[in-house]
């Protein structure tokens, strides 16, 4: 395993570009990262969705980069990185993740993760000395045709059909236009409809056309990335933390999931405040997450 700066252009915030080349199972998948900034290290982890990548953290990362070396990724399957037709699956980011921190950073380090990274993180954290302080913005843990009630049969019905060659790429497509992607934004990413522009919207798309893009989105979509399958082991996690955690909730989040995000910060010891959004505040409202979770990125 290696990283190197990368030899090809690539669409980031104004940090330097790397690539983290990581095995799995004797394969070997380009993972890009992005480095910002001087001072204490920071990562910053993008949520899973179709429309993953390091730049819906990008200008979070800018507003961080002051005060912090801010590294952030776009996840194996996802963004820039490699996205070949693995079975994706928990197993997969949990040891991307603890072998990436690994590789990158010799002391326990500062995390800001958004939407369903959060399991990765706890589950890390309680492994492992990785962290020093966690911040979990609009934390989930349950993909979305869980979310809606779909068993987990159905859900893999879902999920096969969506990896088969010709009648998946078809279903994907479907499910990733313009104008789908602008209400799925509308009803539940996004809160002020005047920043899902038409340009807005045509770059989450090309993000969502890479070649091989349709199969650790359907993984996410269908609930085979959620890494615990009970609310009572998602908050096991959070009690058997042993370092600082604040928790950053949208007030419009939709309802399921804010009751999630209610019975965490719920748990005693966990720091947390209610901010404008909903599960893209991070992208949404990044100067008002600043403000919100700087007190405690600062104190000792």
């Amino acid at each position: 395993m290696s990283t190197n700066l990368l030899s090809t252009p690539a669409t980031g915030f104004g940090g330097v570009v790397q690539e983290y080349l990581w095995n799995w199972e004797n394969q070997q998948l380009r993972v890009v990262y992005e480095t910002l900034g001087k001072g204490s290290p920071l990562l910053l982890l993008p949520s899973f969705s179709s429309v993953s990548t390091r730049l819906e953290v990008g200008e979070l990362a800018k507003l961080l980069a002051p005060n912090f070396q801010v590294v952030a990724i776009d996840w194996p399957g996802f963004g820039e990185s490699s996205r070949p037709s693995l079975n994706y699956r928990p197993e997969i980011y949990q040891h991307f993740l603890e072998d990436f921190v690994k590789a990158i950073f010799n002391t326990p380090i500062t995390v800001v993760a958004a939407g369903h990274a959060a399991t990765y993180v706890l589950q890390l954290a309680v492994k492992q000395a990785a962290f020093s302080k966690i911040v979990l913005l609009a934390p989930t843990w349950r993909g979305p045709l869980p979310t809606m009630g779909a068993s987990q049969q159905i859900a893999g019905i879902v999920r096969e059909l969506v990896r088969s060659p010709i009648l998946g790429q078809v279903l994907y497509k479907l499910n990733t236009t313009p104008s789908f992607l602008s209400f799925m934004y509308r009803r539940h990413v996004f809160t002020d409809a005047a920043k899902i522009t038409p340009s807005f919207i045509e770059k989450k798309w090309h993000t969502t056309q890479q070649p091989g893009a349709r199969f650790a989105s359907a993984a996410f979509v269908t609930g085979n990335l959620d890494a615990v399958r009970e609310q009572s082991d998602f908050l096991e996690l959070v009690k058997s933390l042993t370092v600082p955690l604040m928790v950053v909730i949208g007030e419009s989040s939709p309802p399921k999931s804010r009751e999630e995000m209610n019975a965490l910060v719920a748990l005693p010891g966990v720091r947390s405040v209610v901010i404008p959004g909903s599960l893209g505040l991070h992208e949404e409202y990044p100067a008002v997450v600043l403000e919100a979770v700087q007190d405690f990125l600062f104190s000792r």
